[in-house]
């Protein structure tokens, strides 16, 4: 009797610790390309907006899987060694460089997303260096989908300051996308927008209501489309419609209050899937040529 009742706690406990799983992927054919240790980065042509001019630039977005500590929000030093604080993750790291009249912009937004778990973004991070001074953000999440966050900036006005925000990312949907489009919710969402975008508003972080849509815009390519219910903001990414689902180009549209919009996009130049973190030396630098990155 007393080693049933025990088995039965110990099945409770494992009940009671596991957690949702996604659903419609198949993550043994996923993880044939996520899981072999190399990154997947593209180069993206770029023409951004600031300070009312489009500016040509370059972008550059790399895809890759990590073990993630749940209690820190950090890349694991030794993943084997921490039992249920590991989490598998798939970050992107997205650059933006361009040049405003004299002095450049560098720019670099970081998303982690769960790759098996059924759970939102755990982290977000964005800087921006540029000739004027240099500012970070950082949002953690808490539980469901209840951020808090901190800005360090240079502007007066903001200062270094900590908020709180709910809702879902949309620095979350490129990951989403790289999963499966399917984990996407579609229709009315509560969304934040997105850390880059904040940076060149100064706009407070808050949600509001988006209208997320999927569509097929041609036989091989898909478009994720959202649409703030403000009306000053659009997001489109264009997407392969098979496995792995690679981002192909994106426009964000901004609507002024006279009416006039700007478009910032970019549209991919080559694709690479490589372990770069080895390839550090000077004879690896042949590699840019390849990606047709900038010099």
């Amino acid at each position: 009797m007393n080693k049933s009742i025990s088995l039965f706690f110990l099945f409770f406990v494992i009940l009671a610790c596991a957690r949702p799983q996604r659903e419609g992927v198949d993550f043994d054919a996923w993880g044939e390309y996520w899981f072999q240790g190399q990154a997947e980065i593209s180069s993206y042509d770029l023409t951004q907006y600031r300070y009312g001019e489009p500016r040509e630039g370059e972008a550059v977005l790399i895809f890759v899987t990590e073990d993630f500590s749940r209690s820190k929000q950090v890349k694991l030093d030794n993943p084997d060694a921490v039992g249920r604080d590991k989490l598998s993750v798939i970050k992107m790291n997205q650059t933006r460089d361009f040049i405003t009249g004299i002095y450049p912009y560098h720019m670099m937004l970081s998303a982690f997303t769960p790759t098996r778990e059924a759970s939102q973004g755990v982290k977000f991070t964005a800087s921006s260096q540029e000739w004027c001074g240099q500012s970070f953000t950082q949002v953690n999440l808490n539980s469901g989908d209840s951020y808090s966050g901190e800005l360090f900036s240079y502007f007066e006005e903001e200062g270094d300051k900590s908020f709180s925000v709910s809702g879902l990312a949309e620095d979350d949907l490129w990951n989403l996308i790289r999963i499966n489009p399917n984990q996407i919710p579609t229709g009315s969402v509560q969304m934040w927008p997105s850390l880059v975008n904040q940076r060149f508003t100064h706009e407070e972080f808050e949600a509001e209501e988006a209208f997320v849509r999927l569509t097929n815009s041609s036989n091989n390519r898909r478009q994720l489309e959202v649409t703030y219910g403000s009306g000053n903001r659009e997001l489109r990414i264009d997407f392969e419609k098979e496995f792995p689902y690679p981002i192909l180009g994106w426009e964000e549209i901004r609507t002024l209050e006279n009416g006039e919009k700007e478009v910032t996009r970019a549209r991919r130049k080559a694709v690479k899937v490589i372990d770069y973190w080895t390839r550090n030396a000077l004879e690896d630098e042949f590699l840019r040529d390849e990606l047709k990155l900038n010099p």
